[in-house]
């Protein structure tokens, strides 16, 4: 017994150092990643500078800096601007006002006053996964409402992303739900980035992460960019009827 006692210990200990090594080595990843903030911002603010014959204007959090990808122009922000490029044959000029750690309130404050000075061909909005952690549906409500308030009516705006942890994932439903209903009475169109997170599986929760294990990687901002393309691809065509004559290919999310 005292044996069995001693080996149930030291697997005890084994197994603690190995969790405390784990964590550690997590949030050294997550150090590493936010490492890239001032990278990914400066990045973007050197990027608008370029000219183009179309203005994109970008809303968002980390997400929409493309924090996690290997590049700033990996993210959906910059996938998605490709797509423009190709669709329309157009040169597109990128102003990306998104701020990491975001949220809808601050986006409200921040971002807005910003975003009124522009006339934007295409405006992509992804906001409020910075609210889930201390979700309060009022106050949710009232700074996601004063943000779709300002924008055009052929604005896209992204749910919230999938965090398929239960807890999380409770919480995301009722947002989701708020942001439906007001965009709805807006008539403004919310493309499904939740659900197309949500079918990549488990698979998904193993290949769509960055390091810190929670912005997407590379993968993951492909899959999060497959959910605006066919919003976007009809917008452009909309608006440049002449640049259907060059079709171009519809990606759909990645698989692996």
């Amino acid at each position: 017994m005292i044996g069995a006692g001693a080996t149930t210990a030291t697997l005890g200990i084994l197994g603690w150092l190995g969790l405390r090594q784990a964590n550690e080595r997590l949030d050294r990843n997550r150090e590493l990643v936010s490492e890239t903030l001032p990278v990914h911002s400066k990045w973007w603010r050197d990027h608008a500078k370029t000219e183009g014959e179309l203005l994109y204007v970008a809303l968002g959090d980390s997400a929409a800096q493309g924090i996690g990808a290997s590049l700033p122009r990996n993210s959906y922000v910059g996938l998605i601007a490709d797509h423009v490029r190709k669709v329309t044959g157009r040169t597109v000029r990128v102003v990306n006002l998104s701020v990491s750690g975001a949220t809808v309130a601050t986006a409200a404050a921040e971002q807005l006053p910003r975003f009124r000075t522009f006339t934007p061909d295409l405006v992509t909005v992804s906001i409020g996964a910075n609210d889930i952690a201390d979700f309060e549906p009022d106050a949710f409500e009232v700074g996601l409402r004063e943000v779709l308030d300002a924008l055009p009516p052929d604005a896209i705006v992204a749910d919230l992303p999938c965090f398929y942890l239960p807890h999380n994932e409770r919480k995301v439903a009722v947002a989701n739900r708020i942001l439906r209903e007001a965009a709805a009475e807006r008539e403004l169109t919310v493309v499904p980035l939740h659900d197309t997170m949500k079918r990549q599986g488990v698979k998904g929760i193993l290949t769509q992460f960055a390091n810190d294990l929670f912005h997407p990687n590379d993968h993951g901002y492909r899959v999060w960019a497959s959910a605006f393309l066919p919003t976007v691809t009809a917008r452009m065509l909309e608006k440049f009827p002449d640049a259907a004559e060059t079709p171009v290919e519809e990606p759909s999310a990645p698989t692996s």
